[in-house]
């Protein structure tokens, strides 16, 4: 079988990818079912529950992403901001496929920035696991979001665990197109996310593409669900998948689920920009 994908001279067999993949890129778990346990609850409550990780083979925590094609990001409505119109911090439960939660996510800012610095306010995301311990800390700074003001775009530090920086994500300036790159602990560019001309979604999905950085490839995506003309015009909860090769770095989906995050702040926050 042939190579996959190619990223920054990295090619990653089908047939041997998990023993010859680059460390730190291409970790990928070394039983297919690892991390593949379901909770004995009921459909209502169920939760996925992760094997045992090889000994310092993954960022604790980290595990159970190790396996995950797919990843499904559900905003929470918060009805107390629905009722007095006010903004209140955002919640996200995050899923396999199948619909389990493996983590929940809970933004942590002052009243003072959601009110009046808005979608561009300082934040940190904390991302617990389903006992409750922090895997994942997203630090987003003030910054701006505009094209007229290239040298302060948008930016976040992907930490996991907590105090241990994996990556960044980070707003490239373009005069057309929503553009962003992530990097690795040492700053230096790993893959480009690109974006659609218009964001508006006009009662379809929205798709941020996943690509090499010479963007000739693409390996994966982030796509912003149409949930309807109720849900997306009277409140604020949107829908995200993000499509990645299973064999991905974890660190790299972590980073990804970040980015998922800053593209509902910068682009989705308000409902009728939901559309």
């Amino acid at each position: 079988m042939g190579s996959l994908w190619e990223p920054d001279g990295y090619v990653m067999d089908a047939q041997n990818q998990r023993s010859r993949g680059p460390p730190h890129f291409l970790p990928g778990a070394s039983d297919p079912d690892h991390g593949q346990h379901v909770s004995p609850s009921g459909p209502e409550s169920q939760v996925w529950q992760p094997g045992h990780p090889l000994p310092g083979s993954l960022p604790p925590g980290l595990e159970y992403l190790s396996q995950l094609e797919l990843i499904i990001i559900h905003q929470q409505v918060e009805l107390l901001g629905m009722i007095l119109g006010t903004e209140t911090s955002n919640k996200y439960e995050i899923k396999n496929s199948l619909g389990q939660r493996i983590y929940f996510a809970v933004e942590e800012s002052i009243c003072f920035n959601r009110t009046f610095c808005s979608t561009l306010r300082s934040c940190t995301l904390r991302i617990t696991d389903n006992s409750g311990r922090e895997v994942i800390t997203v630090n987003r700074p003030l910054r701006c979001n505009s094209c007229w003001c290239p040298c302060y775009l948008q930016e976040l530090e992907i930490q996991a665990p907590p105090g241990t920086t994996v990556g960044y994500v980070a707003q490239k300036w373009d005069p057309f197109l929503p553009k962003f790159t992530i990097q690795n602990a040492n700053r230096e560019d790993i893959l480009k996310i690109v974006g659609p001309c218009a964001t508006c979604g006009c009662f379809g999905d929205v798709d941020f593409e996943l690509k090499t950085i010479d963007e000739k490839l693409t390996i994966g995506k982030i796509s912003k669900y149409w949930s309807g003309f109720v849900n997306n015009v009277f409140t604020n909860a949107d829908n995200f998948g993000i499509h990645v090769p299973a064999d991905l770095d974890v660190t790299v989906k972590a980073a990804m689920i970040g980015a998922c995050f800053l593209f509902d702040f910068m682009f989705f926050e308000h409902s009728l920009a939901g559309l």
